[in-house]
């Protein structure tokens, strides 16, 4: 990111409060405990007729979730890396990328949450609530996998919350809390392939590669950029010079 673009983007607050975030986090987790808990005890008529005599409403529920966390996230990162790059600047413009930006991780970090969650309520899966939240602690369903995306998430937690101490940490510190956010999209595109019961399906590998594909080319045009960036300057400097 240029020092023009570092300038203008820490002038911008937080599109959503951190108190907003939190109260997101909190309710999912109300929303998920009703709905594991509190649902077949409260209404057990309605809980057969959803569930049936091999329930799979959950796992569909954690399936689907999982999916618009990827694709949230995807969205994320193609945001962060047009706004370092300036392509952001042609389409949708710099502070409207930059709040679609902090708006896709945060919701895809709440989609995640809930997508590990809901699996409680799956009688196939049977997690914990220990199991769904630690790394490695799941050994009934592909734990390395599993446990891959848990760290995934765990990242994406801490690169999150920089939007919030941006100022307060420095843009060199901010910026390199933000290339996790390679290692998170990585280790979610490997939960995914390899513990996704949809990943052998075309569409789902269709959105993998084409996701992982279009972030491949934003951050070689970064590269790129950056390059021509200092090679420009450092001509204008010795013009300048002479």
């Amino acid at each position: 990111m240029s020092t023009h673009s570092t300038q203008e983007f820490d002038q911008l607050s937080p599109a959503v409060p951190l108190y907003t975030v939190l109260l997101m986090l909190l309710a999912i987790a109300a929303g998920v405990f009703a709905a594991v808990v509190a649902l077949p005890h409260w209404l057990p008529g309605l809980s057969a007729s959803l569930l049936g005599p091999e329930p799979k409403v959950y796992w569909y529920l954690s399936r689907s979730s999982a999916v618009v966390a990827y694709l949230l996230l995807w969205v994320s990162m193609a945001t962060g890396l047009a706004i370092s790059n300036r392509l952001a600047r042609i389409w949708p413009g710099g502070p409207i990328a930059f709040d679609l930006h902090q708006h896709t991780s945060l919701l895809g970090l709440g989609f995640a949450l809930f997508h590990a969650l809901i699996l409680m309520g799956d009688h196939y899966i049977n997690y914990s609530l220990a199991q769904a939240l630690v790394p490695f602690a799941s050994a009934g369903y592909r734990p390395l996998w599993v446990g891959l995306g848990q760290i995934g998430w765990y990242v994406l937690v801490i690169v999150s919350l920089t939007f919030y101490v941006r100022r307060k940490i420095g843009h060199r510190l901010w910026r390199l809390i933000h290339f996790l956010s390679y290692a998170m999209f990585a280790l979610a595109l490997i939960h995914g392939l390899m513990s996704g019961t949809d990943s052998p399906s075309m569409w789902a590998r269709g959105i993998y590669w084409a996701s992982a594909a279009s972030l491949l080319f934003l951050t070689v045009y970064r590269i790129l950029s950056t390059f021509l960036d200092r090679k420009g300057a450092l001509k204008k400097q010795v013009r300048q010079a002479r």
